[in-house]
């Protein structure tokens, strides 16, 4: 199948792009072998010129790459225009930091010496989603090039021309051939790819279906992986919060990028006593949201990233409902309006055995729970087959600090939604996945810890 740019706006096909044939992805992966020998010996230096390059494309030229995001998935232009900012602010962050994260590590021994080198392991393998198409790529490709190593990314199918910029950002910037290479290849090759011996690593962000499948073939092939996968963040409001700040980051942790994140807001976990004025003034924020153009500035609700994505979140929203959920508002598609819409949507009344109490909603619709105390409130976010992000609201810095403590994921926020810079480490536990990108942890995950000794 065809890489194909579809706006999800209107729904015109923008572009279609062939797959490589086997013969142009062999002669890829040895270009990426052949750079590997020469891109090892380089300097941090010499290195860094290149990705601090990039990030200084990106901020000349903002508007062009942004658009491409908003075109192929719909991400509202401001929103891009935020995402293409985070990448170059990832890219400029391992080129100033790399150097001292690897620098070598002496141990205390009884007897000579003995130090810890860090050294890149080869040609890494990266899969891409397609939600954050710069983004995404910016946290596997600037750590992994400046320690060293090569990067092959099989991007999403839906965002090609985004996949495509990124290459050309890189060969503009000064990248050798080879050093980052953008692979248009099907779901059998990927597998190819995974068992060629001259790939060290591979890393997935996307779908716990996917992770599990590259992983295991992976594991067949004694390569180390990191897998982000999905998530159902909690959102936790207690009875000391600030009101009117938990309705403020309930908004943006459920609507921005029209809740397509991993770390989303998607389960709102109130305290009986705050449960009534949270809900009343979160659902009047929602229905502020308009639909619209999402290269207009003045839109607010973008659309979902396709049509089968629409779909598939309003068939879960129906599943919802037949399991016993309440629709507070929304529910389902917006009438008269073209492109792939969702309405703001609560769902309530969600018990244990609902197919929702465990799902994952990618779209704006929001899950509403209302607890005891915070006991309640933690066993419920604990509840739950993911564990990436989370958020707890309280006055109490302290207390919020113990509830975080109890909380099963990779991170969480205190008064604010989750949120992503390069110098917080990113990643999850459980079904969520496991390894870490941006700051230290995420260019320690492909390099080679090397034991030196001298006696």
């Amino acid at each position: 199948m065809a890489y194909q740019s579809t706006n999800p706006y209107n729904g015109k096909v923008l572009q279609t792009f062939e797959q490589i044939s086997d013969a142009q992805l062999e002669e890829k992966l040895q270009t990426a072998s052949s750079c590997f020998d020469a891109w090892r010996g380089t300097s941090f230096a010499e290195r860094s010129a290149v990705l601090a390059r990039a990030a200084a494309i990106l901020r000349e030229r903002p508007q062009e790459f942004a658009e491409l995001i908003t075109l192929e998935m719909g991400k509202l232009i401001q929103q891009s225009l935020g995402e293409v900012a985070l990448s170059a602010a990832i890219l400029d962050y391992y080129a100033e930091h790399a150097e001292q994260f690897l620098a070598p590590e002496k141990l205390t021994t009884p007897r000579g010496e003995a130090m810890v080198e860090s050294s890149p392991i080869g040609v890494l393998f990266g899969v891409e989603p397609w939600n954050y198409p710069y983004y995404q790529i910016a946290r596997f490709a600037a750590p992994n090039l400046m320690a060293g190593n090569v990067v092959v990314v099989k991007h999403a199918s839906s965002v090609p021309q985004c996949a495509q910029a990124w290459e050309k950002l890189m060969s503009e910037a000064g990248a050798p051939a080879g050093a980052y290479t953008n692979l248009f290849i099907s779901k059998e090759q990927v597998a190819k790819v995974i068992d060629d011996p001259r790939i060290r690593a591979v890393a997935l962000t996307g779908s716990e279906a996917a992770g599990a499948i590259v992983a295991a073939r992976s594991g067949q092939n004694l390569k180390k992986t990191t897998m982000e996968l999905g998530g159902s963040d909690a959102f936790i409001v207690l009875e000391d919060a600030d009101l009117d700040k938990a309705v403020k980051h309930a908004i943006s942790g459920r609507m921005g990028n029209s809740g397509q994140a991993c770390t989303a807001s998607k389960r709102f976990i109130v305290v009986e006593s705050m449960a009534d004025s949270f809900l009343e003034k979160f659902q009047a924020a929602l229905e502020g949201f308009k639909p619209g153009d999402p290269m207009d500035k003045q839109t607010t609700l973008a659309p979902l990233s396709s049509a089968e994505a629409l779909d598939n979140l309003v068939e879960q929203v129906e599943g919802a409902v037949t399991g016993g959920a309440k629709v507070l508002m929304g529910g389902g598609r917006i009438d008269g309006q073209a492109g792939a819409f969702m309405q703001p949507t609560v769902l309530t009344d969600i018990d244990k055995g609902n197919p929702a109490y465990h799902q994952e909603f990618f779209g704006p619709v929001a899950l509403f729970f209302r607890v005891l105390d915070e006991n309640a409130a933690v066993a419920l976010a604990n509840d739950s087959p993911f564990g990436l992000g989370g958020s707890v609201f309280t006055q109490d810095i302290e207390r919020g600090k113990r509830l975080a403590r109890r909380i099963d994921t990779g991170m969480v926020f205190i008064n604010s939604a989750a949120s992503s810079s390069p110098e917080l480490p990113f990643g999850g536990v459980k079904n969520s996945g496991y390894g870490r990108e941006l700051s230290g942890a995420g260019i320690q995950e492909f390099v080679n810890k090397k034991l030196i000794k001298v006696s």
